[in-house]
């Protein structure tokens, strides 16, 4: 697919992970019409197939779903920045193929949501690229290849099918939703922030809040979500006081 699902079910969601996991992309679901508060759009998910093992069988999560768009404010373009370590060049923005994405090796943080209709998904809360990927296992089929999409699936296949993929509205936890305020960043999700800006604001903008008495209201949410991202990466965090 150049740029210019799974039916629901009860499955059990991929575990959720202590630090990040070592993964890579398995598939790029072709384009499906979904309906939203917008009306009808068409939208695509990635699926990584992860290191976590369960019952000798690796396991897979879904991204939250993207529209096909390169917009700079597109929600896609953020995902690819985390999932590159680098912004676009001028001609990946012009066309991307996104077929170029599958074996690329990622890490990730994998968290459990309980959506609105009271399932519980598998959530990417951490994305960023590995310098050592792992290699598909080969047994996950693409959603392309399957002879029935809609069909249950069996077997080694049944392993995959983790849980029903969350929407977007759904696949954001609370750390993500917390607005940036300070430096180039601000007015920007912190979940939509690469890795590198992240690990900036924990190195150095963390510690000066952290040492400021009477932090503002604002500082005081950005300043958890932090510490919560320290946590999820299994950096070691100092007690804190009572903010």
């Amino acid at each position: 697919m150049k740029l210019t699902e799974k039916r629901g079910g009860e499955f059990t969601p991929h575990p959720p992970t202590k630090g990040t996991v070592k993964a890579v992309i398995v598939d790029v679901t072709p384009l499906k019409t979904v309906q939203s508060e917008y009306g009808d759009r068409e939208v695509f998910r990635l699926v990584y197939e992860s290191e976590v093992e369960e019952d000798g069988k690796r396991c897979c999560v879904w991204s939250r779903p993207f529209t096909p768009s390169l917009n700079e404010k597109a929600n896609f373009r953020k995902e690819l920045k985390k999932i590159m370590g680098r912004s676009l060049t001028k001609l990946e923005t012009e066309e991307f193929e996104t077929e170029s994405l599958v074996g690329m090796g990622v890490e990730l943080i994998i968290q459990h949501e309980e959506g609105k209709d009271g399932k519980t998904y598998a959530v990417i809360s951490f994305i960023g690229p590995d310098a050592d990927p792992i290699k598909p296992s080969g047994k996950y089929t693409r959603v392309v290849d399957r002879p029935d999409k809609d069909a249950p699936v069996s077997g080694d296949q049944a392993s995959y099918r983790k849980a029903p993929a969350a929407a977007e509205d759904e696949g954001r936890t609370g750390w993500q939703k917390v607005k940036v305020h300070v430096g180039k960043h601000s007015g920007v999700d912190l979940g939509d922030l690469p890795q590198d800006a992240v690990d900036a604001l924990i190195k150095v903008w963390l510690p000066l809040t952290k040492a400021n008495p009477k932090p503002k209201a604002d500082d005081k949410r950005l300043m958890m979500a932090l510490i919560e991202v320290q946590q999820l990466l299994g950096e070691p965090v100092e007690e804190e006081a009572s903010y």
